[in-house]
């Protein structure tokens, strides 16, 4: 387990050098799997790779470029992240949630997260754009968890309200002007990387789970430690085991994610532009 007095110098190192070569921002996208063409609409666009900031891994999972951007959406500047460190990888705790501590020690306030899901709930179809609610952590793991660090944020952060109930309304007023199903239900994030049984299914439904994934819940947990506002949109690129008759695939996951972009793009910008 990574010292806090380390872990701080890495995140002081990682930010000071992203603030030397991109202009900087209060909100932040991070961006799930088959998401990651939403930095093409960006203008006075900027961007740089993260095997250029120290410390940061080079993601190894498809749909995941590995490139920090900076760029105007609806008149508002904003920092984009196309890719994000699962602990599936073999990153420990603190390296999964390392971007957010990064993002937070820039001044980011608010930071919308985006992930590819699995779903769970009978009533949705592959392609359904989901606002996450709440969330089950059963990753297996607390990114909080170890000797604690007065910068990040409360040692004991309440959760009450994970996903931020004024973002979440925003959100489904930009959906309704712009005529989008979105629907709105509880994730579950697991620690993957294989796909859920049937029965882990069918145990995730009686929990109260809308959609699975492998992301999200440790970026969440660590944001609100560190007082950032979240939301939460989840693309429901397959039906899970069990619900959907075909073999689970990566390849479904970002074609349906690639299917569902344009719903996804003017979704995120419309609620940017009305922060």
């Amino acid at each position: 387990m990574i010292e806090p007095q380390v872990l701080q110098r890495q995140i002081n190192e990682a930010a000071a050098y992203v603030k030397s070569r991109l202009p900087l921002a209060d909100t932040a996208v991070v961006l799930g799997s088959g998401l990651g063409d939403f930095p093409d609409g960006l203008s006075e666009r900027s961007e740089i790779a993260y095997t250029e900031i120290p410390h940061f891994p080079q993601p190894t999972v498809p749909g995941h470029s590995g490139k920090l951007y900076s760029g105007v959406v609806g008149g508002r500047r904003i920092l984009a992240l196309s890719g994000r460190f699962h602990y599936y990888e073999g990153h420990d705790p603190q390296t999964v949630v390392l971007a957010v501590r990064v993002l937070h020690q820039l001044g980011v306030k608010t930071l919308l997260l985006t992930n590819a899901a699995g779903g769970v709930n009978a009533a949705y179809s592959a392609g359904d754009l989901m606002l996450i609610s709440d969330h089950i952590n059963l990753c297996g793991y607390n990114p909080l968890r170890g000797l604690h660090c007065a910068q990040w944020g409360e040692r004991f952060p309440d959760m009450t309200c994970a996903y931020d109930k004024e973002l979440r309304e925003l959100a489904r007023q930009v959906a309704k002007r712009h005529d989008i199903e979105l629907r709105e239900g509880v994730y579950c994030g697991l620690a993957g990387p294989s796909f859920e049984t049937p029965a882990e299914i069918r145990m995730l439904a009686l929990l109260g789970a809308d959609a699975v994934g492998m992301s999200t819940v440790p970026e969440t947990i660590a944001a609100r430690q560190s007082g950032m506002r979240v939301l939460g949109v989840s693309c429901i690129t397959n039906m899970a085991a069990g619900i959907s008759p075909q073999p689970l695939t990566h390849q479904e996951v970002m074609d349906t994610g690639r299917a569902a972009m344009g719903r996804f793009i003017t979704l995120i910008s419309g609620v940017i532009e009305a922060l």
